[in-house]
């Protein structure tokens, strides 16, 4: 383990525009830099260099960071082995500290926990897609329902909009049967606990929409009644989860940030609706603060 204050010196010295430079050609855009991505193939630059925030950032593939996380790309190396990269580089001294073995395993079970619910949330996504297109109350009720908002299918099935049945456990069983982990999706915030201890779905009876990470994977879910119901919130939402931080997301960057490069500027908008009727107006440049004001944290993806 390498102790904090070592970690600040390296990033102290290793100024991210400097690291980047030896790598990419860049070339200045006002307070940033920008030149074409390292890590895909490109003919319009959408890399960008921010000296002020220590951060990289491809408005093309996704890849984002500090000083660090560009040698680890760049390098093939792990964090460690990219750390001592840049210490070697600047003359920085520095002596590991071994983890305890309960460090180490907790370490782990971090990284597991993050991956395991990434699978999870992969599989719920299939499953109310597959629900919304094969299912005949998903069809006749949920693809209604976007049918009647003018989206078209193609539209549905590049936003992954899917459906949750009005029954308690339909999830539940389908996850079960599949030998997913049921504290997993609890975690998840798909799947509750009653009074009695029993489970059953937290999304019934509405439409879904994926939340999906910058580099498309789904991270979170929004379900909406269709039945107005005053027991009822108009949104069931994720939990805060080791995957998902809702002020630190943006609806729709995944399809927005290509045209957000482009074009260098963005709509902002309240809703999920909103920016998919946008999007299939062919306004590919916005995003949704999901109904929240507008944070620091969702400032920083766009700027």
């Amino acid at each position: 383990m390498i102790p904090r204050n070592k970690i600040e010196e390296i990033l102290d010295a290793a100024k991210v525009e400097d690291v980047v430079a030896e790598y990419v050609n860049l070339k200045r855009r006002g307070a940033n830099l920008t030149g074409l991505c390292p890590f895909h193939l490109e003919k319009t630059p959408s890399f960008s260099v921010s000296p002020s925030k220590g951060i990289y950032k491809c408005f093309g593939c996704g890849n984002a960071g500090n000083a660090v996380n560009f040698i680890m790309e760049i390098e093939h190396l792990n964090y460690i082995a990219a750390l001592k990269h840049l210490a070697n580089k600047y003359n920085i001294e520095w002596h590991e500290q071994e983890l305890s073995k309960e460090e180490q395993l907790e370490e782990k079970r971090k990284a597991t926990e993050k991956e395991s619910l990434q699978i999870v949330n992969n599989f719920a996504e299939r499953y109310f897609q597959e629900i919304l297109w094969e299912d005949e109350e998903g069809q006749t009720v949920g693809l209604s329902y976007f049918e009647e908002r003018g989206f078209r299918p193609e539209t549905i099935k590049t936003f992954k909009l899917g459906y949750a049945k009005d029954t308690w456990d339909a999830l539940t069983n389908k996850a079960q049967s599949e030998g997913y982990n049921l504290d997993l999706l609890k975690l998840g915030g798909l799947v509750k606990t009653n009074d009695q201890n029993n489970l059953y779905d937290a999304y019934r009876n509405r439409i879904i929409f994926p939340i999906h990470s910058i580099s498309g994977k789904p991270i979170a879910f929004a379900g909406r009644y269709l039945i107005k119901d005053p027991k009822s919130p108009k949104y069931v939402n994720s939990p805060e989860t080791p995957l998902y931080h809702k002020s630190n997301e943006l609806y729709g960057l995944y399809y927005a940030k290509q045209s957000i490069a482009k074009q260098n500027e963005v709509y902002l908008v309240e809703g999920y609706t909103d920016v998919i009727s946008l999007y299939q107006a062919g306004i590919h440049n916005v995003v949704a603060s999901s109904g929240t004001s507008l944070t620091e944290g969702q400032i920083k993806l766009i700027k």
